[in-house]
């Protein structure tokens, strides 16, 4: 058998590399500008990594869920006991075990922490929810949002609940981010071409076809939960050590509406789709919000009342599924661009008689 040739290896590796790519020279621009520009870059790769991780299963699966955002929760607070100051920890956080109230360790370990617990729930949750299909797996995710936020509002030995966890360390700037951006890019490209992601595509295209070619669609379907688990819970680390500050309601439902905004409007079908909807919806967002502050264009200041954010994303969503319902992208990856311009003509078909 032969091996595949170095040319075939890097046109099959192109569409990460263009991602990889776009993505550095966002943040090499961007890490030439002012606080606020860096700071807006910073929260939009740490989203690139949560709506990364939630394409992992969505996209594969092809089964929408609306409870990623409690992995993020999750993998948060977790990264959070972890580096806040054991002083603090041991008056306001008594429910915490000991060597957790006592101990401070460093950014890297409390972020694979924060990400071995969101896992780890997942593996527990998904074996019940991964044999459900279609809107009862959707509305199975929903209770489980729901299910996070109420305890972590309400548990506040361990939590704080509706108060916030304080003097958490904000370590994450935009090449922190950058450097697990990419991370989550490369495990979410080696995934969707392993034969887990293969055989996951299949069952979202056919279930029962897949099924009849011996396909474990429920053991899968848990695989690829898990690993997007992982992912959201350490971008939910990532957004801990980035704000300094923690409440639950930060993680419910304005931000389950504005990741999977971003990948309804990139494609939920492609990688390529989750990269370029963060992007996008990041511009919108950014736009609407300094015009709720107001902005002054040519002389004239224009100020859009509260609350334009959320409407004007709603707008570009219906749009989207309007004219282009599969996304930005059509649910394809980025083309190598490296071909003859005959070779781009497919030969046509001539019908006889």
């Amino acid at each position: 058998m032969s091996h595949p040739s170095r040319a075939s290896l890097i046109r099959r590796l192109w569409p990460l590399v263009a991602l990889c790519l776009g993505v550095t020279a966002i943040v090499a621009v961007a890490s030439l500008g002012g606080e606020e520009l860096q700071v807006t870059i910073t929260e939009m790769l740490i989203r690139l990594t949560v709506v990364v991780g939630i394409y992992v299963f969505i996209g594969n699966s092809g089964i929408l869920s609306f409870g990623h955002i409690g992995f993020m929760c999750i993998g948060a607070y977790a990264a959070a006991w972890a580096t806040v100051d054991p002083t603090w920890k041991q008056m306001m956080l008594t429910g915490l075990p000991d060597w957790l109230q006592e101990g401070q360790f460093g950014f890297l370990p409390a972020v694979a922490g924060g990400g071995l617990l969101a896992g780890l729930v997942a593996l527990v949750l998904g074996s019940a929810i991964m044999r459900l299909s279609g809107i009862a797996g959707s509305i199975a995710t929903f209770a489980f949002l729901a299910i996070v936020n109420s305890v972590y509002s309400n548990w506040e030995s361990v939590t704080a609940g509706t108060s916030s966890i304080i003097g958490v360390p904000t370590v994450v700037g935009p090449w922190v981010a950058w450097a697990f951006a990419i991370g989550a890019l490369v495990l979410a490209h080696l995934f969707q071409v392993s034969r887990f992601g293969l055989m996951l595509r299949a069952s979202r295209d056919d279930e029962v076809a897949a099924k009849s070619s011996a396909v474990a669609v429920i053991k899968v379907r848990l695989i690829a939960f898990v690993v997007s688990a992982i992912m959201v819970g350490v971008g939910g680390a990532l957004y801990g050590h980035f704000l300094g500050i923690l409440t639950a309601d930060t993680f419910y439902l304005s931000l389950t509406f504005v990741t999977l905004a971003m990948l309804v409007v990139g494609g939920v079908g492609s990688l390529a789709g989750a990269v370029i909807g963060v992007v996008v919806v990041t511009v919108v967002v950014e736009v609407l919000r300094h015009m709720e502050a107001g902005l002054t264009v040519g002389g004239t200041n224009i100020h859009l009342p509260q609350g334009s954010q959320e409407i004007g994303l709603g707008i570009v969503m219906a749009l989207i599924m309007i004219f282009r319902p599969s996304g930005l992208t059509r649910g394809r990856e980025i083309p190598w661009p490296f071909i003859a311009a005959g070779a781009r003509r497919k030969p046509q078909m001539v019908r006889m008689g």
